[in-house]
């Protein structure tokens, strides 16, 4: 089995990370209690990333169940078949999840889920380079878009009718600008169709720049038509949009800073703004998610490991910072809103959790439910 990429310079191995992972579940601290959003109690789906190759990781991509009331957690079965896959996403239909392979030669691999529960493994196809971290589908559901960070290069797949992938029909690697203070080179971490798909953004946290690219949704091409510079060492990891479609958010993992950009979608321009404070005077961002009413923001910072709430103001426009609480668990590498927004999970990498939270209707946090045991959590994606 392929190892796991080497970390980039000029800040902690993010593979290095995977060794030396603490064992057990940290225990939740206790957030301010605030009146929960009501949501009605249904049980519903997870699935979770991991990596198979780390010392205490997973066999492949994990599932379980969580109850929408109470946020508890219950383990399924284990998706085998699938090496290292660290970052899932979703197909519109909800039919198939696709996930990347974290490795030297970085791989995407289609999976068929069925209501019942079972899955079909699809297939799998080489993305082109090294260390894919990201992937997401097109809004067509027809093109599956992969972040090679290693390589930094971004791929592009064809997805079937029945879900599997096709051979890759594009490849571009980000040649310039130079890479930023302390990095190597280019270090793709993330790509995202913009809201009114008329746009797919790369962030790359080696050149401090986000790539706008227009895809070709027959031929399965890229062309870039735009890039929006960051400040020199800021690292930007991760984008995301509010809903309103004017607006992103960036989290900075190097500079340790949030970033509001103004969005073009006719032109597919972003305009950064300058760096905000997320909370932490030393840390490692790395993950904002926005509620679906676009009222309030999240952010995980990893080293305090704390969540970062924000109220979004100025229709978008503006984040204001209102407080921090404890994650709950060592590292919190990634976020996941439930489809109602009425929960907030988080992956914990190094504790080997997944912590819930009760989303209150002034957008604080309340644990809710005890931490669930998840071998090297990178990744949770809750399903329609």
């Amino acid at each position: 089995m392929n190892a796991v990429p080497s970390p980039a310079l000029g800040r902690p191995s993010r593979r290095s990370l995977l060794g030396g992972l603490l064992a057990g579940a940290a225990v939740l601290a206790t957030a301010p209690t605030a009146t929960a959003r009501p949501a009605p109690s249904t049980t519903r789906r997870l699935l979770l990333g991991t990596y198979t190759s780390a010392e205490g990781g997973g066999t492949g991509i994990g599932t379980a169940t969580y109850d929408s009331a109470t946020g508890t957690i219950v383990p399924g079965p284990v998706i085998t078949g699938v090496e290292n896959p660290s970052y899932l996403a979703l197909h519109p239909s909800g039919a198939t999840v696709y996930a990347v392979a974290e490795q030297d030669a970085g791989a995407v691999t289609a999976v068929a889920l069925a209501p019942d529960g079972t899955y079909d493994v699809l297939g799998t196809r080489p993305t082109g380079g090294s260390g894919p971290t990201h992937l997401s589908v097109h809004p067509s559901g027809r093109w599956l878009l992969s972040a090679n960070y290693t390589s930094g290069s971004v791929a592009v797949h064809p997805i079937s009718d029945d879900g599997s992938l096709g051979k890759r029909t594009d490849l571009v690697t980000h040649g310039s600008p130079p890479p930023g203070p302390g990095q190597s080179g280019p270090h793709a971490h993330q790509i995202v169709t913009s809201p009114d798909g008329g746009h797919v953004l790369a962030v790359d946290l080696g050149t401090d720049t986000v790539y706008t690219y227009r895809l070709d949704t027959s031929a399965g091409t890229l062309t870039e038509v735009a890039r929006a510079a960051l400040e020199p060492g800021s690292g930007p990891r991760h984008l995301t949009f509010h809903p309103g479609g004017r607006f992103a958010y960036l989290a900075c993992e190097l500079d340790n800073t949030t970033v509001v950009c103004a969005y073009d979608p006719d032109s597919g321009t972003l305009a950064p703004g300058p760096g905000r404070s997320t909370g932490s005077e030393t840390g490692y961002p790395a993950q904002l998610v926005v509620t679906g009413d676009g009222s309030y923001a999240y952010l995980a910072n990893r080293g305090p490991n704390s969540l970062t709430r924000y109220a979004v103001e100025d229709g978008g426009a503006a984040l204001t910072l209102l407080d921090t609480v404890p994650a709950g668990g060592d590292w919190p590498r990634q976020l996941a809103l439930s489809p109602d927004s009425s929960l907030l999970f988080a992956a914990n990498q190094r504790s080997s959790t997944v912590t819930a939270f009760r989303i209150g209707s002034d957008g604080s946090l309340t644990p809710a439910g005890e931490p669930f045991p998840a071998p090297v959590a990178v990744c949770v994606l809750p399903l329609p």
